[in-house]
């Protein structure tokens, strides 16, 4: 009677076994797969993120902040190139007042006033700026210049209206 309660129990032990064996390569299966799902997403993420950061680069190309050159030219005058786009752009958005035109924008407001929208510092010399009425909008392609004391004198070089669509 004893022999066969051992060999009940090692039956009984020898299937609990194989059962956790069989879950335990199941489960083990289960998270192989996840984990190589992780792996392609991740892949297909970094992928993504590459291309934005190359994109990044191509689109600050073209700023004050990627040109070298331009900041060390404001850096041996004694200015922060940084600081010094910051005030550049501040003078320029701030002439928008509420109900008149930004008197740097060549053209008169036709649906309301004409007011700068964006601000681009190309290098220590250009900027671009967007602006609009509301209604119609247009870019302008300024010279700027930094004088002794912080002075800066701004001139429109070019500048065009979209027409309205």
């Amino acid at each position: 009677m004893r022999s066969k309660i051992f060999l009940y129990l090692f039956i009984f032990a020898s299937l609990f076994i194989l059962f956790q064996f069989m879950n335990a390569k199941k489960a083990k299966e289960s998270y192989d797969t996840k984990i190589d799902n992780l792996k392609a997403k991740i892949k297909t993420k970094e992928t993504a993120i590459d291309s934005l950061v190359s994109a990044n680069l191509d689109l600050t190309y073209f700023s004050l902040e990627s040109n070298e050159d331009a900041a060390s030219y404001f850096e041996e005058m004694g200015y922060d190139a940084n600081k010094l786009a910051l005030t550049i752009s501040d003078q320029i958005i701030s002439q928008n007042k509420i109900g008149k035109d930004n008197p740097i924008i060549p053209y008169a407001g036709m649906e309301g006033t004409m007011n700068i929208n964006k601000v681009r510092l190309l290098n220590h010399k250009w900027i671009i700026a967007d602006f609009t009425d509301g209604v119609y909008w247009g870019e302008l392609f300024i010279i700027y210049e930094v004088k002794e004391g912080g002075v800066i004198d701004f001139e429109v070089e070019k500048s065009f209206l979209y027409p309205k669509n």
